[in-house]
């Protein structure tokens, strides 16, 4: 009773309220792609392109920008699909690129950040941005509809081409035998991301988005097999470990990326000793 009543008075504030609301939706649309992402061994795109997006962020700080969405996602977008192209090139693969460009665009943010530093806790404001730490806690009622709106298309996008992006993921050449403009869905999938990842920097911070991203697929296929349960499953592993996660921070004071992805790790754990279990029966 002491927990819901602290949780009850911690609720009747707006900004927890938000937190919550955009925690999950991000989580939820973390999840959608990610089964994809670990099928076609690109997980760490989300690694690289949360780095951009840092990067991008010190630029709308230097700049004075009142919303640095504007600036960020057309710049992480435009990064994804660059990535996209890279990892296809022969002379520069995939891994090869995400690591020039997510080193890059982290060293180049974060001296923009030392020199146009407004800031007198400029320490603070590195940490905050690479591990979400208060970021989730500042949002306003004008940034939650904007996160809404950004991960409503997000699943439509998804639910319109899902029999598309799953030809995609497993077989590209069988899928473009067939008709599907495969390079077209690919593009696609990068501008999606690149939204998912903007979006999810408010949640955990630039160096743990790939985490968000990968974790919940990852519990969902150590007991699953099949791609749209295995989607399903990661949704909901995702929003819930999302939800637990920020109400133990909100309890415990603990930073919310970190918590979120603490309780991500252990439904891995779980998932695994189920799968295991499962296996060996």
């Amino acid at each position: 009773m002491e927990i819901m009543d602290k949780l009850a008075l911690y609720f009747q504030f707006p900004f927890v309220r938000y937190a919550m609301v955009a925690g999950i939706l991000i989580a939820l649309c973390s999840s959608l792609l990610g089964v994809t992402l670990v099928l076609k061994r690109f997980s760490f795109i989300g690694d690289g392109l949360s780095h951009v997006a840092f990067g991008a962020t010190a630029a709308a700080v230097a700049l004075n920008l009142t919303n640095n969405i504007f600036l960020v996602l057309p710049v992480t977008i435009i990064c994804a699909i660059l990535l996209l192209r890279a990892g296809q090139n022969a002379k520069i693969r995939g891994d090869a690129s995400i690591a020039m460009i997510s080193v890059g665009a982290l060293a180049v943010g974060y001296l923009i950040m030392n020199i146009f530093s407004k800031s007198s806790n400029l320490s603070g404001d590195v940490c905050a941005t690479l591990f979400g730490s208060t970021s989730i806690l500042t949002l306003t009622r004008a940034s939650v509809w904007l996160c809404a709106g950004l991960s409503m298309a997000v699943i439509t996008v998804f639910l319109l081409f899902y029999h598309k992006i799953f030809a995609v993921t497993f077989d590209e050449d069988f899928a473009t035998a067939t008709g599907t403009k495969a390079k077209t869905y690919n593009l696609l999938l990068a501008a999606v991301i690149a939204v998912i990842i903007v979006l999810a920097m408010n949640l955990v911070g630039a160096l743990l988005v790939s985490a968000l991203v990968v974790f919940p697929a990852l519990s969902a296929m150590r007991v699953l097999k099949s791609f749209k349960a295995v989607t399903i499953c990661s949704v909901l592993v995702s929003v819930s470990c999302a939800a637990l996660g920020i109400l133990i921070s909100i309890l415990a004071g603990t930073p919310v990326g970190a918590t979120i992805l603490a309780v991500n790790i252990a439904g891995f754990g779980i998932f695994s000793l189920i799968g295991l279990a499962a296996r060996s029966g």
